[in-house]
């Protein structure tokens, strides 16, 4: 059974949400019946990469409110992050675009490396302060986990319109935010809900999906 995964790496509940999931696949029997697919999305598409600018004053400028306002609210999603075991620096962070990882993200698809290139990305971000749209430093992380030819990759435009197709999509199936996960195509959860949520919708779309194929 299909479970997609729209989400993106400078999301902080999108990382957090991933840990939520991975909690409920881990009483799941049948976790080896699951194909699980990283789709792109991007919260941002018009960021402009800034290293000389915090995510806190970004994030200040963005939202019209004070330096102190958010990271007020940073400090906050740390707290929840760290909940799941997650060590957020968002002070660190770099603002990026992230176009081009998710590039990366669909190569790592092809080689099946996907889970371990978002997971690597995303810690790059978080908690490393690495900027996720310098060719180097996605070399480097893809070279990290074995994902080959990463630089040729990011010399052509190649995975780029399967980027756009996934945030078209998105915007066809009416998602509006991320992490959104659809299990099957029948059933959605929305947001990085607990656990327990993650469980009861697996299962449900699991047992339909399981009661077709016998058909």
């Amino acid at each position: 059974m299909q479970i997609e995964i729209w989400s993106d790496i400078v999301c902080p509940f999108c990382y957090i949400g991933k840990r939520k999931f991975e909690k409920a696949l881990q009483t799941f029997e049948l976790s080896d019946e699951l194909q699980i697919i990283y789709r792109s999305f991007q919260l941002m598409p018009d960021m402009q990469t800034d290293p000389d600018s915090s995510v806190n004053e970004f994030l200040a400028r963005e939202k019209g409110m004070t330096l102190e306002q958010v990271a007020e609210m940073n400090v906050h999603v740390g707290r929840q992050a760290a909940a799941v075991g997650l060590d957020y620096q968002l002070e660190k962070a770099i603002v990026a675009n992230t176009f081009q990882a998710h590039r990366l993200l669909h190569h790592a698809r092809d080689q099946n490396l996907q889970q371990q290139a978002k997971e690597r990305f995303l810690k790059a971000y978080f908690t490393e302060g690495k900027n996720i749209d310098d060719k180097s430093t996605l070399i480097h992380l893809s070279e990290e986990i074995g994902l080959k030819v990463a630089d040729k990759i990011l010399a052509g435009d190649r995975y780029a319109a399967e980027v756009k197709k996934d945030i078209l999509e998105a915007r066809q199936l009416g998602i509006k935010g991320v992490p959104f996960f659809v299990f099957d195509r029948k059933y959605a959860v929305s947001g990085a809900q607990e656990a327990e949520v993650f469980q009861n919708t697996l299962a449900q779309a699991f047992k339909e999906w399981k009661t077709e194929s016998l058909i």
